[in-house]
């Protein structure tokens, strides 16, 4: 099992501390939340933050888009290299345009659904990205507990990854924690995002190991 703190829940009057502790404290991604203020009812941070966060971070980014007009960001953040770039089916109309856009920068893409968005729209697609975010809470703000339908969603993905894409990585976000983690992997999901749990832990490594079962 990877981990990918959020810095959404990270103290950001010292973030370049928090993200250097998280990376000594065994995390394998950092995770980004970008948020317009539009998509999701919430604004978080922009390309600067970011690009401040990639110059400490020993870990690859993981970018995570909740915004609308979804290509113009792919612009804004491509030149920071993140390992991958998420977004949301729900916003976008031409979902294979978007994805090969990200593909042809050299970043790996990755597509996300809401809570209420089932698998199956992912059909056509799931062969074309690297990895599916799940999302485990309404998409917005940090610190919202976990919505237990998530498991068989992981399990639905799985089942339509062997068939079409069986190096699919499944990535879950939202209300994760020590408790939840066992269920969560054997579901079938292979990268765990948590962001209160490991940020309000006040001990990073001992918070990331918990998760990793």
């Amino acid at each position: 099992m990877k981990i990918a703190p959020s810095i959404l829940s990270a103290d950001f009057g010292k973030l370049a501390d928090e993200v250097k502790a998280v990376c000594d404290g065994g995390a394998d991604l950092i995770h980004v939340d970008v948020m317009d203020g539009h998509f999701v009812p919430n604004m978080t941070m922009g390309p600067m933050i970011v690009e401040a966060v990639a110059k400490v971070s020993t870990k690859p980014l993981d970018i995570h888009f909740m915004v609308e007009n979804i290509p113009f960001f792919v612009d804004m953040y491509k030149h920071l290299n993140p390992e991958f770039i998420s977004f949301h089916i729900e916003e976008e109309k031409h979902i294979n345009r978007v994805i090969q856009k990200i593909r042809n920068e050299g970043i790996r893409p990755a597509v996300v659904l809401n809570p209420a968005t089932p698998v199956c729209l992912l059909e056509y697609i799931v062969s074309d990205v690297d990895m599916v975010l799940l999302m485990s809470v309404n998409p917005g703000f940090g610190g919202q507990k976990f919505i237990p339908s998530v498991i068989d969603k992981i399990k639905e993905l799985r089942e339509l990854a062997e068939k079409k894409n069986p190096n699919l990585l499944i990535e879950v976000d939202g209300g994760v924690n020590n408790k939840n983690a066992p269920l969560l992997k054997e579901a079938g999901a292979d990268i765990l995002v948590a962001g209160s749990y490991v940020f309000k832990s006040g001990d990073y490594k001992k918070a990331i190991e918990s998760l990793r079962v």
